[in-house]
């Protein structure tokens, strides 16, 4: 019995044609296309900074940008999710709490949490999404 406990573990053992992330509308994600993703996040994050032992959190809402953002970041630094639902008074604790080194949005989000990462001086990373895309 193979025992996983890192991210990279995961997404090591799936076939590259398997599906690796799949939702409805939506093309599927296979694990090739997630390590390819994961790969290039961790260079983008480092590219900023960000890297093993750094706090991200992530603010997205659920589905399969929130799943291969969590999977990915993760295999660069330590992910946090939070909820989207928050006030900006609950976004300056939670990063704070977390000492978080980089918040991920959506692109163009007006969330209270890009209020709260300017206001306490963390990095703001805007995720590119696309529904033609997986």
């Amino acid at each position: 019995m193979t025992t996983i406990q890192t991210s990279s573990q995961l997404l090591s053992i799936g076939k590259d044609t398997s599906i690796a992330i799949q939702a409805p509308d939506r093309p599927d994600l296979s694990y090739a296309g997630l390590r390819d993703l994961a790969t290039r996040t961790k260079k983008s994050l480092n590219a900023v900074g960000v890297g093993h032992g750094d706090r991200v959190a992530i603010v997205l809402p659920n589905g399969p940008e929130m799943a291969a953002a969590f999977v990915c970041i993760a295999g660069a630094a330590t992910t946090a999710p939070l909820n989207p639902a928050y006030r900006q008074e609950e976004f300056e604790f939670y990063l704070e709490d977390l000492n978080a080194k980089a918040v991920v949005v959506e692109q163009g989000s007006d969330s209270p949490a890009v209020a709260a990462a300017t206001k306490l001086n963390i990095g703001v990373i805007e995720l590119v999404t696309s529904a033609e895309r997986p």
